[in-house]
């Protein structure tokens, strides 16, 4: 929760009802995967980040000797491909214990001050552009956000 991106921390728990009721939902989620026995095996990016500049603001700079206003990013916003692996252990009727892996692919919205290295972050699992871009507007129109899946692996 301590990295989760301010802005969005902020709908999210708004459209749950509260910051607490946001904090029990996500502990209820890591408690049921220890109920149903999924553990996750390794988090690791995958593939080429894609980098973007966000959060506009006004401000002056001089350009040959006289002063104007520009728009400066102050913002990095990076797409990290990421894959995750999972095992799941399944129980089978009077049968032993069935293991299995399944292969998620995604990403993380990273998101930092420019000059600081103090990076928050969105997962992509359930994110669409209409959101995204409705806290950071300058997106290009024709985002396109990295692939998800799952399958399983052997």
């Amino acid at each position: 929760m301590d990295r989760v991106n301010p802005l969005w921390k902020e709908r999210t728990a708004k459209r749950m009802g509260g910051k607490d009721e946001l904090e029990k939902k996500l502990a209820a989620v890591a408690a049921q995967m220890v109920q149903q026995g999924i553990s996750m095996i390794s988090f690791k990016p995958q593939g080429q980040p894609r980098v973007y500049q966000v959060s506009p603001t006004s401000r002056t700079v001089r350009v040959n000797g006289v002063d104007v206003n520009r728009l400066v990013y102050q913002q990095w916003m990076v797409f990290v491909p990421t894959v995750t692996k999972f095992r799941i252990m399944q129980k089978v009727d009077g049968q032993a214990p069935r293991s299995y892996m399944i292969e998620s692919t995604g990403f993380q919205v990273a998101i930092s001050e420019k000059g600081k290295e103090d990076w928050t972050f969105i997962d992509g699992a359930n994110l669409n552009t209409a959101d995204l871009r409705s806290l950071f507007v300058t997106l290009p129109q024709d985002l396109e956000l990295p692939p998800v899946g799952k399958k399983e692996v052997r």
